[in-house]
């Protein structure tokens, strides 16, 4: 049983588990239906019966907690804002992890442009991360834009590196307003364990949500 937080960082290194997955053993109380106790005004966040089913385990989540995550998704690093983000992560008893980060903008311009950057920098993630790992090899897939609030998009990033397990993760980056959630989703696999459609309904769901009057 893997215990660790899967990143496509550390897929490079050979170790694609994700640290996620350590928090969740130091929190033996957590449940596969937790929720948090958000501050007033903080926008949803999903639930783990929100995110794609695991064939062999139950998610569980921490709480929504203010800022950046400790590990921000590889492929977003230093695009999101820490003021005015909140965050969860998700784990499962194996190597699949998830986590969401939600950004109350200042204008619903400011939004706009934070999800556009957002999903370029998603669009440049295999290319820039087989700079930085030039004996690996990295992919990506666009799958498509769905018709949540203010918009939403889903895309695939794959990577391989020699002698490790291949790592595949899940983007989904989304707005309503001023209200920008990017979702990720990751595991050791190729593009055909993606769970492409729940992953879709999975984003669908976070962008609904982050409504809050």
């Amino acid at each position: 049983m893997r215990m660790s937080r899967h990143t496509l960082r550390t897929a490079a290194l050979g170790a694609l588990t994700a640290t996620a997955l350590l928090a969740g053993s130091a929190t033996a109380t957590a449940t596969a239906t937790a929720t948090a106790t958000a501050a007033p005004g903080t926008p949803g966040h999903l639930v783990p019966k929100e995110l794609p089913p695991h064939p062999s385990s139950d998610w569980y989540a921490s709480d929504v907690t203010p800022g950046l995550p400790e590990n921000v998704p590889f492929c977003v690093e230093g695009t999101l804002p820490s003021a005015g983000a909140t965050h969860r992560t998700f784990w499962t008893e194996y190597d699949t992890s998830a986590s969401q980060v939600v950004v109350k903008a200042a204008t619903v311009d400011a939004a706009r442009k934070l999800a556009a950057a957002a999903e370029k920098k998603v669009r440049a993630c295999a290319a820039d991360w087989e700079r930085d790992y030039p004996e690996g090899t990295a992919s990506w897939r666009d799958y498509g834009t769905l018709p949540a609030e203010d918009g939403a998009h889903v895309y695939g990033v794959h990577t391989s590196y020699p002698d490790s397990e291949p790592g595949i993760h899940l983007y989904g980056v989304g707005r309503d307003g001023r209200t920008v959630t990017v979702v990720e989703w990751g595991e050791m696999g190729n593009y055909e364990h993606a769970p492409v459609d729940a992953f879709r309904r999975t984003t669908t769901t976070a962008v609904v949500k982050l409504y809050h009057p």
